[in-house]
């Protein structure tokens, strides 16, 4: 039997800890609760981000992937899933409608089960690490989350008919170990951030908050202050950069006309150490073919540039830190120097500052070392950004590095996205956050 890693071990812990105390409640009559949240973790060995939730009757705990793209929470129905509580959408309801599904399951002989359903709005589950889709019926299902993180954790809040698309035990190649599905926070429909703000009646945003390896972080959904330990609160400090919408769908699966549902920002230039990297800034834009333009992504663990934006930071990097001794390079990392060489700062590494500028100098997120640069096996100290290619789909994708102990907020109603910086200068972490 192959032995799980111990880093993996202890993230699994750190999320188990917050559901074998707290005891299931429904939200009170009067009223739901302020704000939700999913404990999120690092798995080292894959780099993805993790979280646990329970669902089904009796209810259990569910190990998934965070995923800023996606259409639906989805899990794997075909192995182990038991539950007196799922109930399938029929085809043409009005949820299915609003999932803006064209399938319907019609053909299965097994036993009734919730991947084996008739008359049963079908859906596309996507994983979208290996960029794989499968079809597989969209059913209802008892949801619980926490409502309160740090210092204990507490009650559960419990959506009684969570919608969400069963997958394929195939589809779970490529996902950190345990997991069994992926969790969707984008923009549609029955994604969690807007289908929780429906079920619980607050607004339609929430907070992520990366955490790197061996700590805890966590995403709140509602309207929830956000302090972090000691006495820091960052609820009236975000810069804020709009929302984009891209015209053309990125899911692996869609039909003519939609837009995408993942989140882009209006990125109009990159500096090192205060000064501008030239960039041919056309790539900076999203065209009419949805090509271009610059998104966040939790399952690309670096920053992934087009080519020559890639080769411009490079150079730009290289230029500012020619006094640093260099090492070889790392795979997947172009310039790499000797870590025995850099010196330490409360935020990172001391290495010059990367700003990512949007729309105006005013709104510029700074990334200092903690999150410019990755540590590797052999002692190297390289720049986290990789060569995304000369024709990607998507110019710049911010990867799940240079969020880490960042807070991001993203305000689906105002259709704009807050952001902190990074959370060590401020003498914090994600770890820190407190609700409750």
């Amino acid at each position: 039997m192959a032995r799980m890693p111990l880093l993996a071990v202890a993230s699994t812990a750190l999320l188990l800890v917050l559901f074998v105390s707290a005891p299931p409640c429904r939200a009170a009559s009067g009223g739901g609760p302020p704000a939700v949240l999913l404990p999120a973790s690092k798995d080292d060995a894959t780099q993805q981000y993790v979280t646990m939730f329970r669902q089904r009757t009796p209810q259990a705990p569910v190990k998934a992937v965070l995923d800023l793209a996606g259409a639906t929470l989805w899990v794997d129905c075909e192995a182990g899933y038991v539950s007196s509580s799922y109930a399938r959408v029929p085809c043409g309801s009005k949820a299915c409608r609003l999932a803006k599904s064209n399938a319907c399951a019609t053909s299965c002989d097994g036993a009734p089960s919730p991947a084996c359903l008739n008359d049963t709005c079908g859906g596309f589950p996507e994983n979208t690490v290996t960029h794989v889709s499968t079809s597989g019926n969209i059913i209802t299902d008892v949801l619980s989350l926490p409502t309160t993180f740090r210092p204990a954790p507490g009650p559960l809040a419990t959506a009684p008919a969570f919608l969400f698309t069963c997958g394929a035990t195939f589809l779970l190649e490529g996902l950190a170990a345990g997991a069994t599905g992926m969790v969707s926070l984008s923009r549609a429909r029955f994604a969690l951030p807007t289908q929780l703000a429906a079920t619980f009646r607050f607004s339609r945003k929430f907070a992520l908050c990366l955490p790197p390896a061996a700590a805890a972080g966590v995403v709140v959904f509602g309207d929830a202050p956000y302090v972090f330990q000691p006495g820091v609160d960052l609820s009236k400090s975000l810069i804020y950069t709009p929302l984009l919408i891209n015209p053309v769908s990125t899911a692996g699966v869609s039909t003519k006309g939609d837009k995408s549902t993942e989140y882009f920002v209006g990125l109009t230039g990159i500096k090192v150490n205060g000064r501008a990297v030239p960039l041919n800034t056309t790539l900076l834009s999203i065209s009419k073919k949805g090509v271009g333009g610059t998104k966040l992504s939790t399952v690309s663990p670096y920053t992934v540039l087009e080519t020559s934006i890639h080769k411009a930071v490079i150079d730009a990097f290289a230029a500012e830190t020619s006094m640093i001794p260099r090492a070889p390079a790392v795979a997947p990392f172009k310039l790499c120097y000797d870590g025995s060489k850099v010196g330490s700062t409360r935020v990172g590494p001391a290495v010059p500052t990367v700003e990512l500028v949007f729309q105006s100098e005013a709104a510029s997120w700074v990334v200092f070392g903690a999150n410019s640069m990755v540590a590797t096996k052999g002692g190297a100290l390289c720049l986290g950004v990789v060569d995304g290619g000369a024709t990607p789909e998507t110019s710049v994708v911010i990867g799940g590095h240079m969020m880490e102990d960042n807070l991001l907020e993203f305000d689906l109603e105002g259709s704009r996205l807050g952001f902190s910086s990074s959370l060590l200068f401020r003498q914090t972490t994600c770890n820190n956050f407190r609700l409750g």
